[in-house]
């Protein structure tokens, strides 16, 4: 099992998942985080901390693409190690439905 971060993390990026991630297993895009698949210990102490509710273990059902995007993501964005500042209007965006396209593949500027 690993966790993955889902949609509703487009946008919000609020990165106190990061802060509390004993193995360092996550990385950033220009607005979303992702969860490297292989480097997960499956603790789950991020799934709690995220205000946006965005992080899911992958046994939850429908979650494949997620767990694809975060896969494939995690391999191109740079590591994120400190909790940084979520975007301004990150609240604004929380629970807002149909976010995938708004996803950028940019990678983010990594800690």
């Amino acid at each position: 099992m690993t966790y993955v971060v889902t949609e509703n993390c487009i946008k919000c990026k609020f990165q106190d998942c990061v802060s509390v991630c004993p193995v360092d297993c996550f990385y950033e895009g220009e607005n979303m985080l992702v969860i490297h698949p292989d480097e997960c210990i499956d603790c789950g102490v991020c799934e709690p901390e995220c205000p946006a509710d965005a992080i899911k273990p992958d046994t939850e059902p429908g979650l494949e693409e997620w767990l694809e995007l975060n896969a494939k993501y995690a391999d191109q964005w740079p590591n994120i190690t400190d909790q940084g500042e979520p975007p301004a209007d990150a609240e604004s965006w929380n629970g807002v439905e149909g976010k995938r396209a708004q996803l950028s593949e940019a990678p983010g500027a990594g800690a």
